[in-house]
């Protein structure tokens, strides 16, 4: 239990058509974390969301872009807090492990805690979502040199300085993915707490899409790759370029060293054509890879100047 009454806590649920959820969800938040504001924000629902969630306690607005992108977007730039709690209003989320998170966060002056969920019941985490989870959560360790145990985690405990500094350029369910390469492009602290994720209550459905879903998300990685890592990331097409022209030139320099002839014209221009690219790939990384280091000393400068507490009004 949070015992220090300082720290504004808001409590964020973006929403999309969670009327079988949303009210006992908010009801949860506000036993775990009395005081606390709790925000639903609505995403075009087209059943009682706003009225339940209203009924339950908590200030309900409304986001028209579709997408939980677009919804953490709005809710990152409206609400003034100490410590945001972010989770979803389908109460797979367990509300009583919030003040162990938030305290994590408090105590050990972080920027993001991660709840890491352990799910118990079969029907609360697909087979497809548990090894899509593992394979994304290595490739983003391979590609970033390190990650969390659950990237697709949507509760999560933000300090003011983590929010602010966020600028949220995803609009879908890819922002967890976005979320976690922040904080570690950045090098902010950050925790973990193992949390339970519970099934849906009847009624309710998921909005994920296993392979629409999972699709994007992999774009959004290696798209912040590119943008995060562009030495690496043209590097390794420069390399696969220069490896491919190599493999092609093997016969026309052994027919070359038998005959003193070249015959094949067109695999030459190919090969010359592949090492130009592969020359201009490496240079684009070099170049980008300066404009990346500016961005991140200013995004880094950004994010320091910010106190890790705010001071105004919810």
């Amino acid at each position: 239990m949070i015992t220090d009454p300082s720290p504004r806590i808001a409590i964020l649920l973006p929403c999309y058509n969670e009327e079988a959820a949303i009210g006992a969800t908010v009801a949860g938040f506000l036993a775990a974390l009395p005081g606390a504001a709790v925000y639903v924000y609505d995403n075009n629902s087209r059943d009682r969301t706003r009225e339940l969630a209203a009924e339950a306690g908590a200030v309900v607005r409304t986001e028209r872009q579709q997408g939980k992108g677009h919804v953490v977007r709005r809710m990152f730039a409206d609400i003034d807090a100490d410590v945001y709690v972010m989770a979803d209003g389908d109460l797979t989320y367990d509300p009583k492990a919030a003040p162990a998170m938030v305290e994590m966060l408090l105590a050990e002056e972080l920027d993001m805690v991660v709840g890491t969920r352990k799910h118990e019941a079969k029907s609360a985490y697909r087979g497809g979502h548990v090894l899509g989870n593992k394979l994304f959560t290595g490739l983003l360790s391979g590609l970033f040199g390190r990650s969390f145990s659950d990237i697709f985690s949507g509760y999560r405990v933000f300090s003011r300085r983590f929010v602010k500094s966020f600028p949220v350029l995803s609009s879908g369910f890819e922002i967890e993915t976005e979320m976690s390469v922040h904080a570690l492009e950045l090098r902010m602290p950050v925790g973990e707490v193992e949390t339970v994720y519970g099934a849906r209550p009847d009624g309710s459905e998921s909005k994920l899409s296993t392979f629409g879903d999972g699709w994007r998300i992999l774009k959004t990685i290696l798209t912040l790759y590119r943008i995060e890592r562009p030495v690496l990331f043209f590097g390794l097409i420069a390399t696969a370029l220069v490896i491919a022209a190599l493999l092609l030139s093997v016969p026309l320099i052994q027919t070359y060293l038998d005959t003193g002839l070249v015959p094949r014209f067109p695999t030459a221009i190919l090969i010359t054509g592949m090492m130009i690219i592969a020359v201009l790939c490496f240079f684009a990384g070099l170049i980008l890879d300066t404009v990346t280091r500016g961005r991140r000393e200013v995004r880094r400068l950004a994010y320091l100047a910010l106190p890790r507490s705010g001071s105004g009004k919810l």
